[in-house]
């Protein structure tokens, strides 16, 4: 089927929807920055309220880098426990194209392993 010139089938879906998680990332990154601005801006309490809005050019900056470097401790922190190679494991083993793959791995593995054995 094709509408205005691109054929649309399964793998132009598929490449849309990459397009689309990539751009989300993308996008979060926008996101973050106004969490910032969010955040700043609901401190009701007068006299704080009073510090940031004489000190922004100041006290925004310092948000967003203390929010990046937190940020960046975080990620370094799941990087060492991990965290997201486990994740992955976990998602792969309850994906059945990955469990195909891992299967047919291991159907390799014993054929190339018998074969060395006869070749002895």
């Amino acid at each position: 089927m094709k509408l205005f010139g691109i054929d649309l089938n399964k793998r132009t879906f598929v490449r849309w929807k990459i397009y689309l998680d990539r751009a989300r990332m993308y996008l979060s990154y926008i996101n973050f920055i106004m969490i910032a601005f969010v955040f700043l801006n609901a401190i009701n309490d007068v006299k704080i309220r009073a510090i940031l809005d004489e000190n922004k050019l100041i006290v925004y900056p310092i948000v967003m880098i203390t929010f990046i470097g937190i940020s960046l401790i975080l990620g370094r922190l799941d990087t060492y426990f991990g965290m997201r190679k486990e994740e992955m494991r976990n998602n792969s083993t309850e994906n059945p194209i990955m469990l195909e793959v891992l299967h047919s791995l291991n159907e390799i593995k014993s054929t190339q392993q018998d074969l060395i054995q006869k070749l002895k």
